[in-house]
């Protein structure tokens, strides 16, 4: 038997082996390693109970029942919690390499089992303990001391104030320690052909022996979050805005909470559930607080008081949804998607925010821009090729931009050179979108303009070197909107092409074809009526139109004036037509079929 034991606790095969052999001979081994395992598994057992011995913590804690004792409750006295804390955790540890020697010790009896045979009968020694259907000595043994660790902690978690909290604030380090024996087990026992001492299933079942302690750390993470924003938010103040500080605060105990985890991808998941529970709690709040209606809309004079708490409350949301994104982006997407909806709703309370008033700002803008069709581009002489100025409609459109980017922009884009660096906040998509918006708008209309004479088109040009210079000193830096901006650049020295060179041009690449269809109208006669003047539509109305249409809605109205002209021109007997009309039925074929980018999605980007 001190063979047979010494064996089993230094694991050497051979020993273990003899002894085995011996019990077979004298035909005492099922009896033998019956007990055997009742003895390390009553060992495990008790070693379980002991580690939760609140005297025994007390007493290794050096506190006996003095001062700094434990209470008959479980709780330490004045002056004892660090000690028995400490002393708790290394029974913990101390219990862990228990149990861990345990499993393994009969593991490796085991393992004898299942190799050995009796030299003479052949008789492998496993088939004399163990009969079908039996669980193996490693399930009897681990079993037991699962059923005893989980009693424990549960009868811990009821009984004892003092293990409750250690275990529950020191959650992570707890299902370290399991995780911890757990692989030790599995590590040393991991042997080519044999059987391992423990499979995922039981596994689980220790995990599952302190779920109830996880269930309460999840719940203060919650709770010491929520309270944060509740501190922050107060329900029943409504128009207070936190400051920069009270924010960071938040941000920084999210950082803190999923840093105490990160260690571990199944905890942390579990951990940024409950930030999500918070940020969809914080995006509630914030949209609460905020300011709706006409004040927070107007665009005439200073910011009202109601427009800057919005945005103060704008940028805080941009904060908190640009740190936590970056926190999370290491993470694996799992991770990263358990919080997606509630960063997605910070998104959407931070942009409904101010939309309302970006919407007013370019519906402002695009008035101004109207104004175009007020202007007499169709003059000829010396006064209107002399004239430097930039037309009236231009001189209001950069007006409004200079107090939007005063009164409005500058609150929402403090740094200039956050815009330049593409550092891509909420407010600098609206921008962007915002200026798209007007090169796009302007370009549509300055097609429309008929007539447009070689003075014009001097004037029209000078406007758009205007609205260039505006757009980038005050709204988003031109090089940087793409598409808008190489059609404005591509239009400029269109309109001074001669039409016979329009139709092998390049610039044609970087315009919508609607853009350079309506242009080509203004080329053609009075006879060759647009789709404007063919349906009596103001510029506006049109405008309308055009925005909720594709390229070939707009061709096919387009090619209806063109057929109307061809029936005026053969009713008439006349056999010439204007050299513009087989340029745009040409162009008009050509380009809606190759268009490689839906000038729809450039005109309406900005209301979507």
């Amino acid at each position: 038997m001190k063979v047979l034991e010494r064996g089993m606790e230094g694991l050497n095969q051979a020993e273990v082996g003899t002894g085995l052999q011996v019990f077979y001979n004298l035909r005492e081994l099922k009896v033998t390693v019956e007990q055997l395992a009742n003895k390390y598994r009553g060992i495990g057992v008790k070693s379980v109970g002991l580690t939760l011995d609140m005297k025994a913590i007390s007493t290794s804690g050096g506190g006996g029942f003095g001062p700094g004792g434990i209470r008959g409750s479980g709780t330490p006295q004045i002056g004892g919690g660090a000690k028995a804390r400490e002393a708790l955790w290394q029974r913990m540890g101390n219990c862990m390499d228990r149990l861990h020697s345990i499993v393994v010790a009969v593991w490796h009896l085991q393992r004898v089992l299942s190799k050995k045979r009796d030299p003479f009968t052949h008789v492998l020694l496993l088939d004399e303990v163990i009969k079908d259907g039996d669980p193996m000595l490693t399930d009897r043994v681990w079993e037991a001391l699962v059923k005893a660790f989980a009693g424990q902690m549960k009868s811990a978690f009821t009984a004892s104030s003092f293990v409750k909290e250690i275990f529950t604030m020191g959650y992570p380090k707890l299902f370290s320690l399991i995780e911890n024996l757990l692989e030790r087990i599995s590590r040393d026992t991991d042997v080519k052909g044999v059987l391992p001492a423990i499979t995922l299933e039981v596994k689980e079942q220790m995990v599952a022996a302190i779920e109830i302690f996880q269930t309460s750390f999840l719940a203060l993470c919650l709770s010491r979050l929520t309270d944060l924003v509740n501190t922050v938010f107060p329900v029943s103040s409504r128009g207070s805005v936190p400051s920069k500080e009270q924010i960071s605060r938040i941000v920084s105990r999210i950082q803190e909470e999923v840093e105490a985890v990160q260690l571990d991808g199944r905890l942390t998941l579990l951990v940024l559930r409950e930030i999500d529970k918070v940020l969809l709690l914080l995006a509630e709040r914030t949209e609460y607080q905020m300011s709706a209606g006409h004040e927070a809309r107007r665009i005439t004079g200073p910011a009202t008081a109601e427009q800057v708490k919005n945005f103060a409350l704008c940028q805080h949301l941009q904060d908190i949804h640009m740190r936590t994104s970056s926190m999370i982006a290491g993470l694996p997407f799992i991770a990263v998607d358990a919080l997606s909806p509630s960063l997605g709703a910070i998104y959407e309370v931070a942009r409904d925010s101010v939309t309302p008033l970006f919407k007013a700002m370019i519906d402002r803008l695009e008035s101004c821009i109207l104004q175009i069709h007020d202007q007499n581009f169709g003059a000829y002489g010396i006064d209107a090729v002399m004239d430097n100025n930039a037309s009236p409609y231009m001189e209001d459109l950069q007006r409004c931009i200079l107090h939007f980017r005063t009164e409005f922009l500058s609150r929402l884009l403090p740094s200039a050179r956050a815009t330049i660096a593409g550092t891509e906040t909420i407010c600098t998509q609206l921008v962007r979108s915002m200026a798209s918006r007007v090169l796009i708008f302007f370009i549509r209309h300055a097609s429309l303009v008929r007539p447009l004479s070689e003075s014009g088109k001097l004037r029209m040009a000078r406007d758009m070197a205007e609205l260039e210079l505006t757009i980038g000193q005050s709204l988003f830096p031109v090089e940087q909107l793409g598409p808008p901006y190489r059609a404005l650049r591509a239009f400029r020295p269109l309109i001074f092409l001669e039409t016979s060179q329009l139709g092998g041009s390049p610039l044609l690449q970087d315009l919508p074809p609607s853009v350079i269809l309506h242009h080509l109208y203004t080329r053609g006669p009075d006879e060759l009526e647009s789709p404007l003047q063919r349906n009596r539509l103001t510029p506006l109305q049109y405008s309308l139109w055009l925005d909720s249409q594709g390229e070939d809605q707009i061709w096919k109205g387009i090619k209806a004036t063109l057929d109307d002209y061809a029936a005026k021109i053969r009713s008439r007997g006349d056999k010439e037509f204007s050299p513009v009309y087989p340029l745009m039925h040409q162009l008009g074929s050509s380009l809606t079929e190759n268009a490689a980018v839906s000038p729809k999605v450039l005109i309406t980007s900005i209301h979507q």
